[in-house]
């Protein structure tokens, strides 16, 4: 990880625990739910939010005029529109998108699921991922959703990681595996 992205995941998770708490003590928990979808669902499809959010050529005012239209206009809740004023005072809004993922799993765990980072060589299809979510489910013993990604260079097989455990049954990584058994050998 770059000394930037782990300042920035810093940063991050300060604020998210101090959102999260708030939103907690005031019985906010599904209102801070919906407007981190929301949230990371903009910051997805608009090219002048991330370049809102990244770009040191708008003022502090600037944009924090701008956030206070976007949380209006969004209605997001009170506790998640002062975060975002917040951010903006003090030149922050570059750690949205971290502070959110932070924020997605403390929700997660809030709710006793646990998030596991699926990658495969082709999409999986939904029974695939029904049964794959229910294994997992029987070994971690939380409910689990499936964050899923492709990578066709691990030829087949799947790279599975639920929190610090990974389990990687990928072609690809048998195939290194042989290799260097080979090169050991010869």
């Amino acid at each position: 990880m770059s000394e930037t992205a782990g300042i920035s995941t810093s940063i991050a998770s300060r604020y998210a625990t101090a959102v999260f708490d708030l939103a907690k003590e005031g019985k906010a928990i599904k209102a801070l739910e919906a407007d981190v979808a929301a949230l990371e669902s903009a910051i997805v499809e608009s090219d002048d939010l991330r370049t809102l959010l990244s770009s040191p050529l708008y003022s502090r005012d600037q944009q924090g005029v701008a956030i206070s239209a976007i949380a209006a206009k969004m209605k997001l809740s009170a506790t998640t529109s002062n975060v975002l004023a917040l951010l903006s005072s003090k030149r922050r809004l570059f750690v949205l998108p971290q502070l959110l993922t932070v924020l997605q799993g403390m929700l997660a765990e809030e709710r006793g699921e646990v998030t596991a980072e699926v990658t495969a060589a082709k999409k999986l299809t939904k029974a695939q991922a029904d049964k794959l979510a229910k294994t997992l489910t029987a070994q971690v013993g939380k409910s689990v959703t499936i964050k899923e990604t492709v990578d066709e260079r691990i030829i087949g097989g799947l790279i599975v990681k639920v929190g610090s455990k990974m389990i990687d049954t990928s072609i690809a990584s048998k195939l290194n595996a042989l290799q260097n058994t080979m090169k050991e050998v010869g």
